[in-house]
């Protein structure tokens, strides 16, 4: 296959990418069709590497109503809803829901994804399931698979055991959730427990810290502690962090330096963290997100995931990347030109990053062929236009692939 004509994530010079056997075989600025080679008229479009959504829930999406809508908008009523309708799982319906999600965010250009998967389940139902999605969808989109313990580890019965079983049975990364332990013991002795556990069974740790408006709330500085003196450094992630947002700015310089040190990977969450964000304020009310331009500007690896999509923590979604990246910039207040046009880093390598997965991402000679090109030549415009996927490739293969919208106007 060869691809001509594209600029390469903004770049003002038009280059030629031809895929052979699954990789990038070679990028030039002129290379000559081969016989019988697949070619595709880039025509000056943007090639990017694929859309990463490193923060989602497979096993709750398409649930929202289900028992009941979540008429609060609180983190908290969510948890309750979902309780009561995990009830009611089984293998085909996790099944049937994560993989008509996955196929809703592979039509809009994402490749990688890593999903959280509750286990505080007596009969890990959803784990069961979503294992076997994992392999199910690998040839469309590459997917991680997180243990964790949504009503706590501590503070959930066999909370600890549940999880031992979750990594014994293959997911990819362990996570927490000390906010939503009973107390601040428990919370400092569950992300030991973290990371003790991610060490034993060599996994990734993506942890759910301080989702909470709370300024007491200060689960970070202890994930961060762990990540720099075990030595797993960024093979550890610090999700949503919204009580960053509600930090006094002398002890968040201080935690600064140690998340530099620890090197240790931040997501965010736009659309699910400002929705549920600032609930129990009146006013001056609270964004609902963590320090995203502070942390970009100090070098520590932020990306943003969808994190809910149609269910009891988020009524609303539709898998596409360009949302919650969208609303975070505004949000963040990170809408100068050139960020706006490199802001496609927060939903590509930044999230690809956090995922371990930079060893065969990226649009580069001897990689693994994944990548999209979108109906603009530049990403500001496909931002602000919301410009469509015309091609995504995933390991040399177009799995996707979109005619342009036509609009006709009537009128003078």
């Amino acid at each position: 296959m060869l691809i001509q004509q594209v600029s390469i994530e903004n770049a003002t010079t038009l280059k030629d990418v031809r895929i052979e056997d699954g990789k990038f075989a070679a990028i030039a600025t002129h290379l000559t069709p081969g016989e019988n080679e697949q070619v595709i008229d880039g025509k000056g479009k943007l090639l990017l590497p694929p859309f990463v959504d490193p923060h989602v829930h497979l096993d709750s999406t398409l649930t929202a109503g289900d028992p009941e809508w979540n008429q609060s908008g609180t983190l908290f009523d969510g948890i309750r809803i979902w309780s009561a309708r995990k009830q009611k799982l089984s293998i085909q319906d996790v099944k049937e829901r994560s993989i008509a999600t996955l196929k809703k965010q592979a039509s809009h250009g994402t490749q990688f994804v890593r999903s959280h998967v509750d286990v505080t389940d007596p009969s890990l139902t959803a784990l069961k399931a979503l294992l076997e999605v994992r392999d199910e969808v690998k040839d469309f989109i590459e997917l991680q698979l997180v243990a964790f313990p949504q009503e706590g580890i501590l503070s959930f019965p066999h909370g600890k055991d549940l999880m031992t079983k979750a990594a014994e049975m293959g997911v990819d990364a362990i996570g927490g959730i000390p906010h939503f332990e009973f107390n601040r013991e428990y919370s400092v002795e569950s992300l030991h427990f973290v990371s003790d556990l991610a060490e034993k069974y060599n996994r990734l740790i993506d942890v759910h810290c301080d989702e909470i408006d709370d300024p007491a709330s200060r689960g970070l500085e202890t994930l961060a502690t762990l990540a720099y003196e075990t030595g797993m450094h960024d093979m550890v992630t610090a999700s949503h962090t919204t009580a960053l947002g509600s930090y006094n700015d002398a002890y968040a310089y201080k935690l600064f330096r140690l998340l530099k040190m620890s090197q240790i990977n931040m997501i965010a969450n736009p659309l699910v963290n400002t929705f549920l964000g600032g609930r129990f304020d009146t006013y001056p009310k609270r964004r609902g997100m963590t320090r995203v331009k502070e942390l970009d500007e100090d070098g520590i690896n932020i990306a943003f995931g969808e994190d809910d999509i149609k269910d009891p923590w988020y009524p609303m979604g539709d898998g596409n990347m360009l949302d919650p990246l969208h609303l975070g910039l505004h949000v963040a207040q990170t809408m100068g030109y050139d960020q706006i046009m490199n802001a496609y880093h927060y939903v590509t390598l930044n999230g690809a990053k956090a995922m371990h997965v930079l060893d065969h991402y990226g649009i580069e000679e001897g990689k693994e062929a994944n990548c999209i090109l979108m109906n603009r030549s530049n990403f500001y415009d496909a931002l602000n236009e919301r410009a469509e996927v015309l091609y995504s490739i995933h390991h040399g293969k177009v799995i996707v692939e979109t005619q342009p919208i036509k609009v006709t106007t009537h009128f003078n």
